[in-house]
């Protein structure tokens, strides 16, 4: 990440310490759950954080930790990769938060996965939660990932014949391709917008043993971020309308700096 800021400004600072704090509760928080459950015989557990019996200490761990998700978004996406396009407008700064988000979730499933292999295969304990929390955290990754990939034009994109079109017909094409993006997110709004509010409403859950509240959160997740890609299509068609025409070739998917990078890390 290169170290100036994008957006944050002056703000980055006191985002930052916020980062820190609410962190260091979730660690906090995290340790007394721990300490009560090995020495006190407490009852708090993964299960319980999700109910009422969680009680005040299971709250504050989750909200702690869910707002620490949050600030990590704000704070890292004021920072451009390497790899990275610049900003083209304000709905880039709600992209890029959204997709570090996602890039800790790639963490959190990995860290949840650790954990249930040395549960199951050293202690012979195995877990109820860690299969049903990486489909949880899985779920919003997908989503998020195809927001991140419209905002840094990764999707994929076929210029065989699109190259061969003079620059009017590339803007209809453009043009067309957005709308058809429209309108599938105007369908999908449109017809599971009842079942997304019925779900949320009565927090429906998993069903399992752990029972999760996976459908009353992601089914909710799918035409809210949906609309956000879609918003995003939209920008970068108007972003592009007046630019001046680009001729694509195969050097294009070359990324000279990822290349870099990888040659560093097996010279160590």
């Amino acid at each position: 990440m290169q170290s100036e800021s994008l957006w944050l400004g002056r703000f980055q600072g006191p985002v930052k310490t916020a980062l820190k704090f609410t962190c260091g509760i979730a660690l906090l928080t995290y340790l007394i759950l721990i300490c009560n459950k090995l020495f006190l015989n407490g009852t708090i557990g993964v299960h319980e954080m999700l109910r009422p019996e969680g009680g005040v200490l299971g709250k504050i761990m989750m909200y702690s930790l869910f707002t620490s998700i949050f600030l990590g978004g704000v704070y890292f996406s004021d920072r451009r990769g390497a790899i990275e396009p610049e900003k083209s407008g304000f709905f880039d700064i709600v992209s890029l938060i959204c997709s570090r988000v996602a890039m800790m979730g790639i963490v959190f499933i990995e860290i949840v996965m650790f954990y249930e292999v040395i549960s199951r295969y050293v202690f012979s304990r195995p877990t109820l939660w860690a299969n049903e929390l990486s489909l949880w955290i899985a779920s919003f990754l997908f989503l998020l990932a195809g927001l991140y990939a419209m905002q840094q034009r990764s999707h994929i994109r076929i210029f065989i014949i699109y190259e061969m079109m003079p620059r009017w017909a590339k803007k209809a094409a453009d043009t067309f391709s957005v709308m058809l993006i429209v309108i599938f997110t105007t369908c999908l709004v449109w017809g599971s917008f009842d079942e997304a509010v019925t779900k949320f409403e009565r927090f429906e859950r998993f069903g399992t043993a752990w029972d999760p509240p996976i459908p009353a959160t992601v089914k909710p997740a799918i035409p809210i971020i949906n609309t956000f890609v879609t918003i995003k299509a939209v920008s970068n068609s108007i972003t592009d309308w007046n630019t001046e025409d680009k001729k694509h070739t195969p050097a294009d998917e070359i990324d000279q700096t990822e290349i870099d990078n990888i040659r560093k890390t097996l010279e160590h």
